[in-house]
């Protein structure tokens, strides 16, 4: 497949992932790596367009009802869908269910677009990541298929490595910080044909362990600040995107 690496707009849909958390802003808000690339293919296209339709905590039937026919309505050069991810770590979860509403996204995406962007997600090392991997594996493999029949970029961000790296998570251990993000913007940038500005692959310098104290007291307060707020929200059938607007909800020039 060839790349075309001359692009006038940018839509991109998800979850928080693609709406920038963890990569906070000094006023708050957060950036991440779709507004790394948008500022980045806005330096060089003059009246460069940008849509941001994610909203934090959207599972993959919400991205498929809420922001598909919206993005396909907008035409844009490039189209990224990152989803589903949210749906394997439910507790119950309807893999086939899942990878259909993908299918649905990816075959109304792909013919709006010059170029579809699909990814495996990243996922930090631990416990978690290792219970949910079975699930996570069929979804990607799923991925593959659809961007082979419908001419889509797959980034792989999950079989690298590099962004396994606690490091390169945010307290939550949900989501990437500003590092990680940097990294993903600079992978998907390299996916739509423009050259590397650093190799976004490679591991962080090894750092001395942490003592047992320093590991248990971070565990603590992980489970204080994130794990419990996200377990009363899973009982209670809430999200964390509840009532939230698209981040950039239309496709209007970008300023970087």
């Amino acid at each position: 497949m060839k790349i075309d690496a001359t692009y006038t707009s940018l839509v991109a849909l998800g979850d928080s992932f693609t709406e920038g958390m963890s990569d906070r802003l000094p006023d708050g808000s957060y950036r991440g790596w779709a507004d790394l690339l948008a500022s980045r293919l806005a330096a060089r296209t003059p009246g460069f367009r940008y849509a941001n339709l994610a909203v934090r905590g959207k599972l993959i039937a919400q991205i498929v009802d809420e922001q598909v026919d919206i993005a396909a309505q907008m035409r844009a050069d490039v189209v990224t869908l990152v989803g589903g991810l949210n749906d394997t770590l439910r507790p119950k979860c309807d893999l086939d269910e899942v990878c259909d509403r993908l299918e649905d996204a990816v075959t109304r995406l792909a013919p709006s677009c010059k170029q579809l962007v699909l990814m495996r997600s990243p996922t930090r090392r631990g416990p978690m990541a290792t219970r949910f991997l079975p699930r996570m594996h069929q979804l990607f493999a799923h991925l593959d298929g659809l961007a082979a029949k419908h001419g889509a970029v797959v980034v792989d961000l999950f079989g690298g490595g590099a962004l396994s790296d606690p490091r390169l998570w945010a307290d939550d251990r949900l989501h990437l910080n500003s590092e990680g993000h940097r990294r993903v913007a600079e992978a998907v940038w390299q996916a739509l044909g423009h050259g590397p500005e650093d190799d976004w692959t490679v591991p962080l310098p090894t750092a001395s362990p942490s003592s047992w104290y320093v590991r248990r007291a971070g565990d603590l307060r992980f489970a204080r600040e994130h794990l419990v707020p996200w377990i009363g929200r899973r009982l209670t059938g809430r999200s964390s995107g509840d009532g939230l607007p698209p981040k950039r909800a239309e496709l209007l020039p970008y300023q970087p």
